[in-house]
């Protein structure tokens, strides 16, 4: 049975989502659809690339990925189909894919795909699900676009620097408990801090800090802070039942501190 997920700025209050995954079924009635998340805030191609680049190695491979988020085609934002790390990718070329992806993709090709009605407001449906039906029916890449040598656009994710002693990053994203991810990863923080003690500074102005880490929520009580790296690798600072982002009034691309001690 084939997987198709979708990750999409729809959100679930409009019709929008119903139809396209009744195109899908309507193309391809055994798949098994998956939602990811259909509420990135509209057009927030970091949020979205975030969420999926730190899950969609868990699926099986060969699963196809519809990403629905600032999709319309523009002329320096083409559709395209990527095969990489033995998964498909579908969405629009606007800069997402290099944000999601860590190797350079086997294949990339620009859809030609012919739409069945003149509305080009809704290319998730009338183009992203045509082309993950095809593939899911065994068909190539290359049947459906113009092979690509590389993304002709790309960005880059902000990340942590360091020097001897303390490390600068910033929050990348703020998930629905309130818990605010670092670009902070556990490799460089154990290469930079080679087991000295630490402050995490954090919040407005550094009013906030950290001395230690965690391995769990329920080390600490419920309403305190703590920071722990979560399986994706990222430094987070939440709250034991609570939300620490409201608490400590942090933001998206608040600077986050770490000096290790001489």
């Amino acid at each position: 049975m084939p997987i198709i997920t979708l990750t999409t700025d729809l959100g679930i209050t409009d019709h929008y989502l119903g139809a396209v995954k009744a195109s899908i079924l309507r193309q391809l009635p055994d798949a098994k659809i998956v939602d990811i998340t259909n509420q990135v805030p509209p057009f927030n191609i970091r949020h979205a690339a975030f969420v999926l680049s730190n899950c969609y190695k868990e699926f099986p491979q060969k699963t196809i990925h519809i990403v629905g988020v600032d999709a319309e085609s523009k002329l320096d934002a083409p559709h395209i189909a990527i095969f990489a790390n033995n998964h498909y990718f579908i969405g629009a070329e606007n800069g997402i894919f290099s944000l999601i992806l860590d190797v350079k993709p086997d294949k990339i090709v620009e859809l030609n795909i012919t739409q069945d009605s003149d509305n080009l407001t809704f290319p998730t449906k009338d183009v992203f699900v045509k082309a993950a039906c095809h593939i899911a029916r065994g068909g190539t890449l290359e049947l459906i676009g113009s092979p690509k040598p590389s993304f002709s656009v790309e960005r880059s994710s902000f990340k942590a620097t360091f020097d001897n002693n303390a490390i600068r990053g910033s929050i990348i994203h703020i998930d629905s408990y309130g818990n605010a991810i670092t670009n902070i990863k556990e490799g460089l923080f154990k290469q930079v801090g080679k087991g000295r003690g630490f402050t995490i500074h954090l919040g407005n102005r550094g009013h906030y800090s950290i001395n230690n880490l965690h391995k769990k929520f329920t080390e600490v009580p419920g309403g305190e802070v703590l920071a722990l790296f979560i399986s994706t690798g990222h430094l987070e600072i939440a709250m034991n039942e609570g939300s620490a982002s409201s608490l400590m009034g942090l933001h998206l691309n608040d600077i986050i501190r770490i000096e290790f001690n001489d």
